[in-house]
């Protein structure tokens, strides 16, 4: 998922990335023959192809959707992998170019190639492997505390949410008689958790860190994919997502993975208290998310009741739900 937050960049066309287009850029990027094989993949918002290499190797390249992100939110992203490569992490890093750049253009659209790497999603974690993701984490927030990045969004209610919110009501998606209560809900959960995010130290963060985004290669343990949401926020943000249930319910998962997380990094555990206002955030992140894919003509990526009445009447009463979740979980 993917921020409202943007400076617009030129308008391109993915029309022209036919694929003569795309093996030719990928082989001036990673100075080497590629074969004829440019199989595109699956993407909600940019344009992903894997290229075939004349060495028998793949690689990725990914065209960044125009006016999604600006130059320097995507570099930021790019260096924020680059420096975790450097530092050990597992991740997959950008292949730089011939002039060491790790971000590309081509006709007005950025783009970044990437090595191939397979491997399985992460499912059902044991025991043993909390610990192991809790230093994956660590590992990652270490250095993610390092330096401030450029251009990316905070996540924090008075602004990440606060522009998702009024991003949806402007977008025309909000059917008319729901308007109103959605933009209740959705400030009356603003004005009530924005106190607990003051004085939060926060740093760069994965921010998307579920279970689709952590990657098992056998015999080399557990790698981090997609930095597309790279924010500024609390470090308890990519805990949460990974976890079975709710909090009460996942006491044995978080002490394992808070007891690998502070191998490498000091946890604020009082941070704790955010996981039920980051998950009614995150509602409104997404449904913002919704609406600036409609607004692309993404409506076969949507649920097909997506912005009916029906939708929004339910939207409204899962909101609801989750400001009680809130209020219950603060006592």
């Amino acid at each position: 998922m993917n921020s409202p937050h943007t400076t617009p960049e030129p308008a391109a066309d993915f029309s022209a990335l036919t694929p003569d287009t795309v093996i030719n850029v990928v082989e001036n990027v990673v100075e080497g023959r590629c074969t004829n094989l440019c199989r595109p993949l699956n993407s909600y918002i940019n344009r992903v192809y894997e290229v075939g290499r004349a060495d028998g190797t793949f690689v990725i390249a990914k065209f960044y959707r125009p006016g999604r992100w600006s130059r320097d939110a995507l570099q930021d992203e790019l260096d924020f992998l680059h420096e975790l490569h450097e530092a050990e992490v597992p991740v997959v890093p950008p292949i730089p170019g011939p002039d060491g750049e790790l971000l590309h253009e081509l006709h007005g659209m950025w783009f970044a190639v990437f090595p191939k790497k397979g491997g399985r999603p992460l499912e059902d974690p044991s025991r043993d492997d909390w610990p192991q993701l809790g230093r994956l984490i660590g590992r990652m927030h270490q250095v993610g505390a390092t330096r401030v990045p450029r251009d990316r969004i905070r996540l924090h209610p008075d602004y990440s949410t606060t522009e998702h919110l009024e991003y949806i009501l402007d977008s025309g998606h909000v059917a008319s008689e729901f308007a109103k209560g959605y933009d209740a809900i959705c400030s009356e959960i603003i004005d009530l958790v924005e106190p607990l995010f003051e004085d939060v130290n926060t740093l760069r963060i994965h921010a998307d860190c579920h279970s689709g985004n952590i990657l098992h290669r056998p015999g080399e343990g557990y790698h981090l994919l997609d930095f597309d949401d790279l924010s500024v926020g609390p470090a308890v943000q990519d805990l949460w997502l990974m976890l079975p249930d709710r909090l009460a319910r996942s006491r044995q998962e978080v002490d394992r993975l808070l007891d690998g997380y502070e191998t490498f990094y000091e946890f604020p555990y009082e941070t704790l208290r955010l996981i039920e206002p980051l998950r009614a955030m995150r509602y409104i992140h997404y449904t913002a998310w919704c609406a600036r894919q409609k607004a692309d003509g993404g409506f076969s990526r949507l649920a097909a009741d997506w912005g009916t009445p029906q939708f929004w009447r339910q939207e409204i009463a899962d909101l609801e739900t989750q400001r009680q979740e809130i209020l219950d979980a603060l006592g």
